[in-house]
């Protein structure tokens, strides 16, 4: 976690990524990329020299997960989430019945 933090830092050094005030919105997938920038934004915030803060967002696309350990991790660590539910499923499977789903989907994911 360490590194991680390290490259944080220096990324919004470098290139001012985050200005005083700014309030980041976080996609949230759930996946392991989305949660460990998550944690690793939420421990930064204590050492960041620019006060800032943000706020995950969940898209419920419509498939049948299990998002309690998101919503629970959220919970935990005084995390701001939304959750937003979709039709991205029922569009790519039910209405478009899409062949290869997977470039629909993140578009709509994305928009």
């Amino acid at each position: 976690m360490k590194k991680v933090l390290g490259c944080i830092r220096r990324a919004c050094q470098d290139f001012e990524l985050i200005q005083p005030g700014d309030h980041i919105a976080l996609g949230l997938s759930g996946g392991k990329d989305s949660m460990l920038l998550l944690h690793a934004l939420r421990l930064y915030r204590y050492f960041s020299p620019v006060p800032f803060t943000f706020t995950a967002i969940h898209l419920r696309i419509g498939f049948d997960t299990d998002e309690s350990p998101v919503l629970r991790f959220a919970q935990e660590n005084g995390i701001e989430l939304h959750v937003v539910n979709t039709d991205i499923a029922n569009i790519v499977f039910d209405i478009r019945k899409e062949k290869n789903p997977c470039a629909l989907c993140a578009k709509m994911r994305r928009g």
